[in-house]
């Protein structure tokens, strides 16, 4: 077998590794509760927020959204943790469609807000996608993180905020500020679990 036709089923088997991880990692968060739990979720949350956010950014095409709707996404993940089954699929791909959907109800409610606008001023006109979010408020749920976000320390919210309405890596925020990547990561994710308990929500 060639090198070409090995390099596919070698990527399969490092997602099947993952899932599998990512299975193992839920079933402690459904199941437990206190630090294990959370631990649990940090460990989860380390392994997908990457690619989630680029999910959610591919389609919404504004890091300051993106940000906003990935952290709403893993409030809601643990929100409706005891409701996965593997019937609905991986840990993974049910993550992902459920970032999917909400960037999606994201842009069309944009959209449709932008609609009423251009009816008002009595110009009917298609909006540019890349430009619907100027001007528009944002929603309920955004305005509550955005204010979860003030009840972090200080040094938590720097590395939430960098992270995500910045749209850095870990790695580039831990540069700008001159901290090991570990320390980083543990910032961010301990601010995440501040956000789901200044939030209220409750396992």
């Amino acid at each position: 077998m060639s090198k070409e036709q090995e390099r596919p089923t070698a990527r399969r088997a490092v997602d099947q590794g993952v899932d599998e991880l990512l299975a193992e990692l839920f079933s402690e968060v459904r199941t437990n509760s206190g630090r294990g739990s959370e631990q649990a979720f940090a460990e989860l949350y380390d392994i997908t927020s990457a690619r989630l956010h680029g999910l959610v950014l591919s389609v919404v095409r504004a890091p300051d959204i993106a940000a906003e709707i990935t952290q709403e996404v893993y409030v809601e993940v643990w929100r409706q943790a005891a409701r996965w089954s593997a019937e609905k699929g991986s840990v993974r791909a049910w993550m992902h469609t459920i970032a999917h959907r909400r960037a999606v109800d994201r842009v069309r409610s944009v959209q449709k807000e932008s609609d009423r606008e251009a009816r008002w001023a009595g110009t009917v006109r298609e909006s540019e996608p890349d430009h619907t979010w100027e001007g528009v408020e944002a929603r309920l749920e955004v305005e509550g993180v955005r204010s979860a976000l003030d009840e972090l320390s200080d040094v938590q919210k720097e590395a939430v905020s960098m992270a995500y309405y910045g749209g850095y890596s870990h790695r580039e925020v831990a540069e700008k500020l001159g901290l090991p990547l570990g320390t980083v990561k543990t910032r961010i994710r301990d601010g995440l679990l501040g956000l789901r308990n200044v939030m209220g929500v409750r396992t």
